[in-house]
């Protein structure tokens, strides 16, 4: 059996289209889509506005949500602002931590998400005692993302150390750092490959190094070499903070891009993570290896990282996805335009990337960085996950059906977002979501028990 939606518009990229039917098999993919269908078929279900591929959040740290609003008192860098991110892990366990993602990926859900890629690293109990099930963190987050009615990819991250200190070894990791650690690369390969993603359709298993701090030189190969056995996504922060590269230059003798090409970690499977600080040589490394980045620019901005490259690393091969990482926000219209507002402020131009660029790069190249190459069109035989904003919003009224694209990109936000299908399953409709009705108490419930 099929069942139709009928979008009033949709993005079939590179254009908007009136009164498109996409019908959905029971396997939960797109069979059909039928363009000038000007009414809905009967039985229909109804989708007033513009229908995107859904959303993939490519880069996420669930328990960052909690530090919303406590980490804009002050001022400091990212390093004072990783300290509290510390004491908030610090009290997490497999059950708050469930708690806690379930309602933050309702909160994508209800922001158009149907994909989130969790950068995931949060391992262990306090101290680094294992827990009984040692991948019970990893999979309280797969159990929240099933709860919310969203796909995730875990990207099981090893981190190992707490800097570097020379060219074999790191620094042992601090007193915080010790449950986020397997000690060394080949028991974190150990410990991730006990993760099955067996029949969970809304399960891939990645992995990922969490930086050249973190991992040292000697032991990147363990993880690019897992990643490949299995054709499996591999993430990793890269050249977040000028600091890192200063010491990578002065251990290595080269910058962290260089040394992960050395290692054999770039490739057309891998994705960095920020690449805020490049040089040249760095950006020609990442396009010519096909490395996608994956830019988080409300998390750079919150974090006075600075900003990346995005168009010289675009026009060097390197695929774009967006992030919101430490969730200061969790909206995707507005990482997408920042991705370009950011460039216009640093190059006093204009129109560095379409609409219709920036919308894929929130979709199906994001999805495609996390291991989703069947997710993020809207055309047959991918999976039916789509998402659709209102044009009728006090931000995007009046707009011209033909341009509803850049009205989604450049005035639309999170709250704009009516529906979310997932699978052919719909997850949010008219803006409420179906499997948690009250995300907004549930999150205040989960940040506050970490307080």
């Amino acid at each position: 059996m099929t069942h139709t939606y009928w979008a009033e518009h949709a993005w079939l990229e590179p254009t908007v289209e009136a009164g498109v039917a996409l019908d959905v098999d029971a396997d939960g993919r797109i069979a059909a889509v039928r363009r000038g269908v000007d009414a809905p078929p009967p039985g229909a279900t109804v989708l007033r506005g513009l229908t995107l591929p859904g959303l993939a959040n490519a880069h996420s740290h669930a328990f960052h949500r909690a530090l919303r609003s406590t980490v804009q008192v002050g001022s400091g860098t990212f390093w004072t602002w990783r300290e509290v991110m510390y004491s908030v892990a610090d009290r997490l366990t497999p059950e708050t931590y469930h708690a806690l993602a379930r309602a933050v990926y309702a909160e994508m859900a209800l922001a158009g998400v149907t994909a989130v890629g969790e950068f995931h690293y949060l391992h262990h109990a306090p101290g680094g005692a294992r827990y009984a099930d040692p991948n019970a963190m990893g999979e309280a987050l797969i159990a929240a993302a099933a709860d919310a009615g969203i796909r995730i990819t875990l990207l099981d991250t090893a981190y190992v150390a707490a800097g570097l200190r020379g060219a074999a070894e790191g620094e042992p990791p601090n007193h915080h750092q010790l449950r986020f650690s397997d000690g060394t690369t080949e028991a974190w390969a150990e410990r991730v490959s006990l993760l099955k993603e067996g029949d969970r359709e809304h399960v891939r298993v990645g992995a990922a190094v969490h930086s050249v701090r973190a991992v040292p030189a000697r032991q990147l190969g363990t993880v690019a070499e897992w990643a490949a056995e299995r054709g499996a996504p591999l993430h990793v922060h890269l050249s977040e903070q000028t600091a890192e590269n200063d010491a990578c230059l002065a251990v290595h003798g080269r910058t962290p891009t260089q040394l992960l090409a050395d290692h054999g970690v770039l490739g057309a499977r891998t994705t960095g993570v920020h690449n805020t600080h490049l040089t040249d040589a760095d950006i020609a490394l990442i396009g010519g290896s096909g490395t996608g980045t994956c830019m988080c620019p409300t998390t750079e901005r919150d974090l006075a990282d600075g900003i990346g490259p995005a168009p010289a690393l675009q026009r060097a091969g390197s695929p774009l996805s967006l992030g919101s990482d430490s969730h200061a926000v969790i909206d995707l219209f507005e990482e997408a335009r920042a991705m370009e507002l950011n460039e216009r402020l640093r190059s006093r131009t204009r129109g560095h990337f379409t609409a219709a660029a920036l919308l894929r790069a929130a979709s199906a190249d994001g999805h495609a960085a996390l291991g989703w190459g069947d997710a993020g069109a809207l055309e047959a035989g991918a999976l039916a996950d789509f998402t659709t904003v209102a044009l009728d919003s006090v931000r995007t009224a009046g707009a011209v059906p033909r341009l509803a694209a850049e009205v989604a990109v450049f005035a639309a936000s999170a709250v704009d977002v009516r529906h979310t299908v997932v699978g052919g399953r719909h997850v949010v409709r008219d803006g409420a979501h179906k499997l948690i009705p009250d995300v907004a108490s549930a999150l205040a419930e989960a940040v506050t028990a970490l307080h």
